[in-house]
C-alpha cells in the first residue's frame, strides 16, 4: 500500500515539471519575436528575410512572391514585347521596302499534272544545210573569221578550191578540154547522120557526151575565179559547224563546213516509259536551261508538239518527244535542259510560286503575313512543280496571304528574333 502511493506521488511530480518546462519555452519564443519588432499576431506569414516590413492587412503566399520576382528583372526591360505571341516575326514597313517584298492571296486555280525529266536542245530538222566540195583541191576561205556562229548571206562567196600545181592538173581545164572534145563530135555526128552514115546509137553517145561535157564544164566555168573554184552559201544563216581548216585539200562531195538558219530549234524530251500512257495528253512544255534560271514555255514560243516515240530507242531506256519552237536567240543549240512536260490538268488546286517557298532539311516552309508589320511561318506538303508554281498538298488555306518576293529577308528576321537558349521572359 506504501509501494503504491510512492508511485502515484512520482508521477504527479513529473507531469508537473514537463507542464512548467513547455510554457516556459513558448513565452521565450514570444519574447523573441517581439523583440525583432514584427508582429505575426494577426497573420500567417511564409516569408523570410523582411525585418522591419509591417504585412498588416495582407496575406501574401510563395507563388505570389515568385510571380513578382519573374516580371521584374534587374535591368530587363520586356515591355516592348507585350502583344506578340510566340512564332510571329516582326518585319517593319522600311525593311519591307528595302527588300522589295511582294505577297500574294492564295486562290483556288488549275494546275496541270508535270512529269519532270531532261533532254536537250537541237536543230529543228531542214534548217542544217551542209556545204560540200565541188572539186578537189586545196581550200582558202575567202573570209578571215569564217568560224563558228559567224552570219552568212545566200549566194556570198565562202571559200574557193584551186588546183593549181596539183599532179592531177585542174579540173576546169580538163572540164573546158571534154567540152570542146565533145561538142566537135556532135557536131560531126549531126552531119553523118543526115547522110546516114553512122547508126541511130552512135548519134545519141554523142549527144549525151556533148550534154555531159556541158554540164560539168558550165558548173565549174560559173564560180571560176583568179583563185579557184568558189563555193557559195546555199542559204542565209549563221555557220554551225567549221569541219576543215584553211589549206586543207578536199575530193568532190566532202562536208566544208555546216550552216543553220537557226530559225527553229527542237527540243528533246527522254521520257522514261513508265510515262508512256500518259505521253498521248501532254500537248506542251516548260524547259529550264543550266545557264538561265528563267523557265521558258513553248506556247510563248510558238512552239508545238512534233511527235513522240511509239517504241525505246535501242541502248536507250527513254522514250523520244520532240517539240519545235521559234528560236528568240537565247537557247542555246545542243544545250542540255530540265523540261516540265505538261499533262492533265487538277482543277482548283492550291499552289504558290516556286520563290515562296524555303527548305530546311528537307522541310518546306512558307511565310504568312498575319498583320501589317507581323509573319509567321508556315510548313507545308508540296507536290508536283510545273517550273513556276508548286502544288501545296496540306498546311495551306485559300485566302491566307503569303510572301513571295523578299522571303529571305524574312526569314533572318525570323532567325535574328529567336530567344537565346536559357533565357526566360
Amino acid at each position: 500500500m506504501k509501494l503504491y502511493a510512492f508511485c502515484l506521488f512520482m508521477a504527479g511530480t513529473i507531469f508537473v515539471l514537463s507542464s512548467c518546462q513547455s510554457t516556459e519555452a513558448k513565452k521565450t519564443e514570444k519574447q523573441s519575436i517581439k523583440q525583432d519588432g514584427h508582429d505575426h499576431a494577426e497573420h500567417d506569414h511564409s516569408h523570410e528575410g523582411h525585418e522591419g516590413h509591417d504585412h498588416e492587412g495582407h496575406n501574401h503566399s510563395h507563388d505570389d512572391g515568385e510571380k513578382v520576382a519573374k516580371d521584374n528583372h534587374t535591368g530587363h526591360d520586356h515591355s516592348s514585347e507585350e502583344g506578340h505571341s510566340d512564332g510571329e516575326i516582326i518585319f517593319t514597313e522600311a525593311q519591307a521596302k528595302t527588300a522589295q517584298l511582294k505577297t500574294e492571296v492564295i486562290e483556288l486555280r488549275d494546275f496541270h499534272r508535270v512529269i519532270r525529266t531532261s533532254g536537250q536542245i537541237e536543230n529543228a530538222v531542214g534548217d542544217d544545210v551542209t556545204v560540200v566540195a565541188t572539186t578537189n583541191g586545196v581550200v582558202s576561205f575567202s573570209k578571215s573569221n569564217f568560224t563558228a556562229g559567224s552570219a552568212i548571206k545566200s549566194g556570198e562567196n565562202l571559200l574557193a578550191i584551186s588546183s593549181k600545181n596539183l599532179l592531177e592538173g585542174d579540173p576546169t581545164n580538163k572540164a573546158s578540154a571534154e567540152y570542146e572534145s565533145a561538142k566537135n563530135e556532135w557536131e560531126r555526128a549531126q552531119s553523118l547522120i543526115e547522110d546516114q552514115l553512122i547508126s541511130q546509137k552512135n548519134y545519141q553517145d554523142a549527144k549525151l557526151r556533148f550534154e555531159n561535157a556541158k554540164t560539168t564544164f558550165n558548173a565549174l566555168s560559173a564560180n571560176r575565179s583568179s583563185n579557184g573554184v568558189l563555193v557559195k552559201a546555199p542559204i542565209a544563216g549563221f555557220v554551225k559547224n567549221k569541219l576543215i581548216q584553211d589549206g586543207d585539200y578536199v575530193t568532190v562531195g566532202q562536208p566544208i563546213a555546216t550552216i543553220t538558219k537557226n530559225k527553229k530549234l527542237q527540243l528533246r524530251a527522254d521520257v522514261a516509259e513508265k510515262y508512256f500512257s500518259d505521253m498521248h495528253s501532254i500537248k506542251t512544255a516548260y524547259f529550264r536551261t543550266s545557264y538561265d534560271n528563267k523557265t521558258l514555255k513553248l506556247e510563248q514560243l510558238n512552239g508545238r508538239l512534233v511527235s513522240y516515240g511509239k517504241g525505246i530507242e535501242k541502248n536507250s531506256f527513254y522514250i523520244p518527244m520532240l517539240f519545235e519552237f521559234d528560236n528568240v536567240g537565247t537557247v542555246l543549240p545542243g544545250a542540255y535542259v530540265d523540261i516540265s512536260l505538261i499533262a492533265h490538268p487538277i482543277p482548283q488546286a492550291l499552289t504558290v510560286p516556286v520563290s515562296a517557298l524555303t527548305e530546311d532539311q528537307g522541310v518546306y516552309f512558307i511565310y504568312l503575313k498575319k498583320g501589317k508589320e507581323v509573319f509567321s511561318r508556315q510548313e507545308v506538303k508540296i507536290g508536283h512543280s510545273d517550273g513556276e508554281r508548286v502544288l501545296i498538298t496540306s498546311g495551306l488555306n485559300k485566302g491566307e496571304e503569303i510572301v513571295t518576293n523578299g522571303v529571305y529577308q524574312v526569314k533572318i528576321a525570323a532567325n535574328a528574333s529567336l530567344i537565346p537558349e536559357g533565357h526566360v521572359h
